[in-house]
């Protein structure tokens, strides 16, 4: 089974969204599909916070997904050496380094204290983002 780790600073809000709806979204057909479940998202911090944000965790309720048993996890080392590839969001060059990993940025704002309104709009936006993604994995050669 590949990996796809999403990444952001406390592993609250953006790169837990990213992966439960690169998860919920379900496997594409891909260059990764070893297997039914060819591909799998993890999310990881580089400074994780002791839970998900709150308001994270409503807006993505109210789309029918539960995060309420989540933990953020710190981005180790040893954790991206794993992976595929490497999503990031806002921790810039505090994600660990490593030779050959593929890496992709995408600039995007910390729900943290938003307006539930626009924690709803970073939602959607990194839904936007996950199915892009996912078409542009099914689509590679």
């Amino acid at each position: 089974m590949k990996t796809i780790i999403f990444a952001c600073v406390h592993n609250a809000g953006r790169s837990p969204m990213a992966a439960a709806w690169f998860n919920h979204l379900g496997p594409r057909e891909t260059p990764y599909a070893e297997s039914e479940n060819g591909v799998r998202a993890i999310s990881a911090g580089t400074s994780p916070a002791d839970r998900i944000h709150p308001e994270v965790l409503q807006v993505m309720r109210e789309v029918g997904i539960d995060l309420s048993s989540a933990q953020p996890q710190k981005l180790t080392l040893e954790l991206a050496r794993d992976a595929d590839l490497l999503v990031t969001m806002g921790c810039g060059d505090k994600c660990p380094y490593v030779p050959g990993l593929k890496v992709e940025d995408w600039p995007l704002e910390d729900p943290k204290g938003q307006p539930i309104e626009r924690v709803r709009e970073i939602r959607d936006e990194i839904r936007r983002r996950v199915e892009d993604l996912q078409s542009k994995l099914a689509h590679s050669t």
